[in-house]
């Protein structure tokens, strides 16, 4: 049997201070202690600050990463756009055993030129001439400097010949680069 203690008063001694309030008052009191104020439930102007400084430090980080992902991905599209206007002039030279001439240029694969010596035009070859990334017209010239039969490429994101990065030159002779 558990022997019984003596009657003890009210609040028991040996509790803080902390535990002999009541329930409802219990809730106040450690606010009191842990010196915070009833109404302080936002956040300060400190802590704002922290976490704006934190975000720009990650985005200083990662937008240049995301920009040239982005820049990669032109470069990609421009690359598999003039593969594709190469098979479509490669279509146009086995029907008409030439390629078109500087003057017709990429036009003649979606509309017959009015060259007489077009006598087997079959086309068109491709369904519409798209611009380039950058919203540039692809650039053709027969025949070709750059040791192949034709030219075929775009002025980068400037539109100017030459350049480095962006605006890096993409035409049929380097597109293994």
């Amino acid at each position: 049997m558990i022997p019984r203690r003596a009657h003890q008063a009210y609040p028991p001694q040996d509790l803080p201070l902390i535990m002999t309030q009541p329930r409802n008052s219990l809730k106040f009191a450690l606010a009191r202690a842990l010196g915070k104020r009833r109404w302080a439930r936002g956040f300060t102007l400190i802590e704002i600050m922290v976490v704006v400084i934190i975000i720009g430090l990650l985005a200083a980080a990662i937008v240049p990463e995301v920009i040239s992902k982005v820049d990669e991905a032109k470069e990609s599209k421009a690359k598999e756009d003039i593969q594709s206007l190469e098979t479509a002039l490669t279509e146009y030279r086995l029907d008409n055993s030439v390629y078109p001439s500087s003057d017709d240029g990429l036009q003649a694969l979606i509309k017959q030129p009015n060259d007489p010596s077009v006598t087997h035009w079959h086309g068109p070859y491709i369904q519409r001439l798209s611009k380039d990334p950058w919203g540039h017209d692809y650039q053709y010239a027969y025949p070709g400097t750059h040791g192949q039969p034709y030219d075929l490429f775009t002025l980068g994101a400037d539109n100017q010949p030459g350049g480095d990065g962006p605006n890096t030159d993409i035409g049929n002779w380097n597109l293994a680069e």
